[in-house]
């Protein structure tokens, strides 16, 4: 009992936790923050008061629990994703990250393997070891897109338990297609999760993998509300799964997960979708802006179907983000070799992001 502990060296800390660094992503009241892919418009004025007047009233009743099934929350879900989903088949949490975690322990855990293709959402390991499980990371190709045979085989060659299929792919933005999807699921026995996290910015007329859920019981697809509705500092993410894939995710959940104030501001946001998706054309139109401009200035876009673009071309990512850091300009360096990554924002942020990147091109 003696002695005070000043490191996580000093802590009975688990070892395989040992060594790890937490996710992070610097934050910096500049202003303009386009460095974690946040929606930066902020939500229309009639769609506030009404998620206002929803959390209004779930306090009258705050002295009780929540709904532990948030019935009404994942009816709207289901309604939203359409496809003939029902309440039965949505899952939800704090953020998708939760939900993910929810699948990791459910699925995960000590002497089992979770796989995804490098690089991808930083959290995926993280969440994996969180649990106790092994990550393992696969390969893409140069310009960071996946074919169903070479996909498929990586999978086969590791027989994971959990696979991550980010799609589109975060950080690169790469569109990943639903033959990547279907042979992968038909040579692993194992959960595979597609985060569909910026499904909304892709093209409309491509479709989504909840297309594919129908036959495939093993099959889940994540989304979040924090990208496309401009609910980032709500925290809610939920999937789409078979009924029993849902029934095992509750036997891992903390009792009454969501609070009523999060059900009832998310579901007052659902409300409005239309109004809400509104503002997916107008980023996507800055996205494009950003990579024409990009591609101007001389720098190498990869093709994205999210709201953000990573550039190669970067001699330096370093000394080019804090160039912008000292224009009052926030993106991120995501430890891609001469690249960097930035967040489509408004007209104005994007003109200040793409005229601050000039101006460093200019002093060079």
């Amino acid at each position: 009992m003696g002695g005070v502990s000043t490191t996580l060296d000093d802590l009975p800390l688990r070892d395989d936790l040992r060594g790890l660094t937490p996710y992070g992503a610097p934050q910096a009241a500049l202003p303009v923050a386009l460095n974690v892919n946040e929606n930066t418009h902020p939500v229309p004025e009639d769609v506030a008061d009404d998620i206002l007047d929803s959390i209004a009233r779930a306090l009258r009743e705050i002295n009780r629990y929540p709904d532990r099934e948030f019935t009404a929350l994942r009816e709207g879900f289901a309604d939203y994703l359409g496809h003939g989903l029902t309440r039965d088949e949505i899952w939800a949490g704090n953020g998708s990250n939760e939900v993910l975690q929810h699948l990791l322990q459910a699925f995960a855990g000590p002497g089992r393997t979770a796989f995804g293709f490098s690089p991808t959402y930083s959290m995926y390991p993280l969440l994996t070891r969180g649990t106790g499980a092994r990550y393992v990371a696969g390969e893409r190709g140069a310009d960071y897109t996946l074919t169903a045979s070479d996909a498929a085989a990586q999978v086969a060659d590791v027989s994971p338990d959990v696979v991550f299929l980010c799609a589109p792919n975060n950080p690169t933005g790469t569109p990943l297609g639903l033959d990547v999807i279907e042979a992968v699921y038909d040579v692993t026995d194992g959960i595979v999760i597609v985060d569909e996290a910026y499904q909304e910015f892709a093209p409309r007329e491509e479709r989504s993998a909840l297309t594919l859920l129908p036959g495939r019981e093993r099959l889940v697809v994540s989304r979040t509300m924090s990208k496309a509705f401009a609910f980032a500092g709500a925290r809610v993410g939920y999937l789409a799964a078979a009924p029993v894939v849902i029934d095992a995710l509750r036997l891992v959940r903390l009792p009454y997960h969501l609070s009523a104030l999060t059900q009832a501001a998310a579901t007052a946001a659902l409300r409005h979708t239309p109004t809400m998706l509104g503002m997916v054309d107008e980023i996507v139109a800055q996205r494009d802006r950003m990579s024409a401009t990009l591609e101007a200035l001389g720098y190498q876009p990869y093709e994205s179907w999210t709201n953000f673009v990573l550039f190669s071309g970067v001699d330096d990512p370093a000394a080019t983000w804090q160039a912008l850091y000292d224009r009052g300009v926030l993106i991120r360096d995501v430890g891609i070799a001469h690249s960097l990554r930035v967040t489509a924002g408004t007209e104005d942020e994007t003109t200040a992001f793409l005229d601050a990147l000039a101006s460093i091109e200019s002093a060079a």
